[in-house]
């Protein structure tokens, strides 16, 4: 009964799909290209409410997400490139050749032996380097945690976090020495050195840096409005307040935990 709900519902939703790109104006006249944007921005819009917790939103952001994914299938489809059911047998196909713990005889013991075996078949599928996965528009933070996860699948990964943070102290020095000489350029390099180095030590603690400055960068912008509207219940304008005041509003709106 379940799976016949669910067969429904989707087949329901690819019926709304032909219908939209066969009688809508907007829906007609969309590419691949001008969908690309749209999609990112609907991928941003689930990584917000992920980062909130936020289930409903999940839920309604998956479905945007489904109906994009279904909308490239059409046009894929229109342009005599693939169908829907190349997609979904493609990535089946892939899933289980990419399993043999799974649905072969292969045998695993724990995550990171599943991750090396996952990077050794697709070698095999024919890529060059183990880093060709990681895609070149990825935000960088995301990219760089990317490319360490990848380079650990062969073994190129520090063995204690001890050893990690002294490489965020070192790159830290280096930082300093760049700062004191004044070329940006080398201020640039040892900057993002630190920010890689970081990167690897928040892996090392099972930290996502992605969603921790995300959350970081949500507490303050929580914590700021809430000193303006301090500022607007006081009939103070904020732009004409010294640093001190700023950061005794600050500390106020902190210990009163208005804003977390």
């Amino acid at each position: 009964m379940q799976q016949q709900l669910l067969s429904d519902a989707f087949l329901g939703l690819v019926k709304i799909m032909d219908e939209l790109r066969a009688q809508c104006p907007w829906d007609k006249k969309q590419t691949i290209h001008t969908l690309r944007t749209l999609t990112i921005e609907e991928t941003y819009e689930l990584t917000d409410a992920i980062t909130n917790n936020d289930w409903q939103g999940i839920k309604e952001e998956l479905g945007d997400i489904m109906l994009h994914l279904l909308f490239y299938a059409k046009i894929g489809n229109e342009e005599q490139q693939f169908t829907l059911e190349d997609v979904l047998t493609t990535v089946s196909k892939k899933l289980i050749e990419r399993h043999p713990h799974i649905y072969g005889d292969t045998k695993v013991q724990d995550e990171e032996e599943v991750k090396r075996n996952w990077e050794k078949i697709k070698k095999k599928e024919g890529r060059v380097s183990v880093l060709g996965g990681v895609p070149t528009s990825l935000p960088a933070l995301v990219k760089a945690t990317r490319i360490q996860e990848k380079a650990k699948q062969v073994g190129f990964e520090w063995e204690q976090k001890e050893a990690v943070w002294a490489k965020v102290e070192e790159e830290l020095g280096e930082l300093q020495v760049a700062v004191n000489t004044g070329n940006i350029n080398e201020m640039e390099d040892e900057f993002g050195d630190v920010l890689f180095s970081l990167v690897n030590y928040a892996r090392f603690i099972k930290v996502d840096p992605e969603n921790a400055l995300e959350r970081t960068n949500l507490k303050f912008k929580n914590r700021f409005q809430a000193m303006e509207q301090l500022c607007i219940s006081r009939g103070i304008d904020i732009a004409t307040l010294n640093l001190t005041a700023l950061d005794n509003l600050w500390n106020e709106v902190k210990k009163n935990g208005s804003a977390h």
